[in-house]
């Protein structure tokens, strides 16, 4: 629906092309919360092809759609507690990180000819002579029916070269019970050696068309993906130039091998979504809407995908799936089918991640910039004074600075009384100054309030005191006006 809706905001603004690189790229969803987006590769003229397998007395229409898709394996990678990696929620949602993979992705490939009812007949079971038009029991089709086996390649149709039927290409046309009424599909994913499904459209307008549908890894792209909070986004990036692409990680050119592997499991998406519901002319809601998608000339509509393009992002959510817990090279690389214990696969990748937030991520929250002007205004003015008054600077109201000041200095009369007791009422509110004796550069105590008082000191001092190695300091700041000193 979200590939439907993104046409749908398109065509609203008349922006729609008839070049598929420029027409919305395929999509799917991971686990609910990963938006994945995919691309279009190896794409080729219809038009040219069009016109290349149309016979002289019929315009036939040929789609050759081709769609990558990321690696979802990265995904899990991604969270392995192996790698180490800090997840959004593990920084409070503050986090998120983006990497880009140099790992193989899935594709499928399909192929869309339209063709006349004379053309079916080879491949319509209800069509061929011997069954003389009959409807067979579709309850136990194809169990049972008189169909040639291999090493049979079956009838030749007019189509062989479009789809690679026969024994020149190794493969076997497909077998339809019969023809589906308009608005109807029915598949065929039976045969040897199938390495794709068949789907069978008919339109409106009784128009047939004829689909391939079959799997494959390409080397040409990477894989990206983002996480946050929020969820994440994961896309392919198929650029020439992309040096991450898995090409570059790995010399030999396997681009392109089908994977047989993948009709098992697209035979059963198939039955899922009711594609083969023609059979039994049920007229399925997706058959419907595929059968709408059917062009009618022999270039794409800019404001309709076509039945190629629509089918292979509905069928996006089998690579999706296919992916997940497959190796992170294009072959399997080991003796067993099927491994007991999951075995790690190193890959290339690039990884940026974000652990904090240096900005707001509100509106109210520019408020604190202001705050931050004010810290940094304030760490500049002191820089500024520290340059203009390098130095150390003693502190003299350090509890071991106060305890030599106090036993060195001469009795005060503000605190007659307070010997042994302590300070009481107003003896607690005086003000105290450290002055120095120059001559002997030594520091004292002396009560602040009044002109100090010229007496002799009553603690008797007839010893001879050393210098005090804060000289410098206190010429310092009894230089500048202080309501301490």
């Amino acid at each position: 629906m979200q590939y439907l809706s993104n046409w749908t905001n398109i065509t609203s603004r008349g922006a729609g092309s008839d070049d598929l690189s420029k027409r919305p790229a395929p999509v799917a969803m991971l686990y609910d919360n990963t938006t994945v987006q995919g691309s279009w590769i190896s794409i080729e003229n219809m038009t040219e092809l069009s016109k290349k397998y149309s016979p002289d007395d019929y315009d036939r229409i040929v789609l050759n759609v081709t769609m990558a898709m990321p690696h979802t394996g990265v995904f899990k990678a991604m969270r392995d507690p192996a790698n180490n990696i800090m997840q959004p929620q593990d920084l409070e949602g503050l986090g998120e990180y983006h990497v880009q993979a140099s790992v193989p992705s899935p594709v499928t490939n399909v192929i869309c000819a339209s063709m006349q009812s004379e053309e079916l007949t080879p491949i319509v079971f209800s069509e061929w002579p011997a069954v003389n038009g009959s409807t067979p029991n579709l309850t136990k089709w194809p169990n049972g029916f008189d169909i040639p086996v291999y090493p049979s390649w079956l009838n030749s149709t007019s189509v062989d070269d479009i789809f690679g039927f026969g024994e020149k290409y190794g493969r076997r046309p497909p077998t339809f019970p019969k023809l589906p009424i308009p608005y109807n599909t029915v598949l065929n994913v039976t045969g040897p050696f199938a390495d794709s499904i068949y789907l069978l459209a008919t339109s409106a307008t009784r128009e047939y068309t004829m689909c391939s549908l079959r799997a494959s890894l390409t080397t040409k792209c990477s894989t990206y993906y983002h996480a946050s909070l929020s969820g994440g986004t994961m896309d392919t990036n198929c650029d020439e130039k992309n040096e991450l692409a898995y090409s570059k990680s790995d010399d030999n050119d396997l681009d392109g091998i089908i994977n047989s592997d993948w009709a098992a499991v697209a035979a059963e998406w198939g039955r899922a979504v009711s594609l083969n519901g023609g059979i039994h002319d049920n007229a399925a809601s997706n058959a419907r809407l595929l059968t709408q998608l059917i062009p009618t000339s022999q270039a794409l509509d800019p404001s309709l995908p076509s039945i190629a393009e629509a089918l292979s992002v509905l069928a996006g959510c089998t690579l999706l799936l296919s992916s997940t817990d497959s190796p992170f090279v294009h072959f399997w690389n080991y003796s067993r089918t099927v491994l007991e214990e999951p075995q790690y696969q190193s890959f290339r990748a690039t990884l940026r991640t974000k652990d904090f937030a240096s900005g707001g991520t509100q509106n109210w929250q520019g408020i604190f910039y202001v705050v931050l002007f004010l810290t940094f205004a304030t760490n500049v003015f002191c820089l500024v004074y520290f340059l203009l008054h390098h130095g150390l600077v003693t502190d003299f109201i350090e509890r071991q600075n106060l305890f030599s000041l106090s036993l060195n200095s001469p009795p005060s009369g503000a605190l007659e009384g307070a010997c042994g007791s302590g300070p009481e009422g107003e003896q607690l509110i005086m003000n105290w100054h450290i002055k120095m004796d120059q001559e002997r550069e030594h520091f004292y105590i002396e009560n602040g309030q009044g002109p100090p008082a010229k007496r002799k000191p009553t603690r008797p001092l007839d010893f001879e005191m050393g210098a005090s190695p804060c000289v410098k300091t206190y010429a310092k700041l009894s230089s500048r006006p202080s309501r301490f000193l």
